[in-house]
């Protein structure tokens, strides 16, 4: 089974996105890093890879999606608590991103988001397992 993810973001302006995703707390791995590309460490199993523009459409035939227009898809991580999550966000707004939806308190799960600089969306979240509903 595979035991690591890393997400492949295109981007406009790599100084500024790896300023930001560092602004949030998340670490650069130099390693994997380079005028072209830039490897953030989210945790121990998820990396999200910036990649310029032009490296990124070496990877794909298919056009890259402008997300300034259009959704292409919601990255969604969990944290350990509600305050964390407003924590992550407000970290966010400050390192230059947006929130493009308001908080949803469901009960047992609480949720927030932000938009990168670029666009890419990331959903933030807190759930209780135990107090979810039997089917959601």
């Amino acid at each position: 089974m595979p035991s690591k993810i890393f997400v492949n973001l295109p981007v406009n302006d790599l100084p500024r996105s790896r300023a930001f995703y560092t602004g949030l707390g998340f670490t650069l791995n130099p390693k994997f890093s380079n005028e072209q590309a830039a490897c953030i460490v989210i945790s121990e199993h998820v990396y999200v890879m910036l990649l310029v523009k032009p490296f990124f459409q070496t990877f794909t035939h298919l056009p890259v999606a402008d997300v300034s227009k259009a959704t292409a898809v919601l990255n969604a991580l969990d944290c350990a608590s509600r305050e964390e999550v407003k924590d992550l966000v407000a970290r966010a707004l400050k390192a230059g991103g947006t929130t493009p939806n308001p908080e949803q308190d469901h009960g047992f799960m609480f949720q927030h988001g932000f938009a990168d600089p670029d666009g890419h969306q990331w959903e933030v979240f807190y759930m209780d397992e135990a107090a979810a509903p039997a089917q959601f």
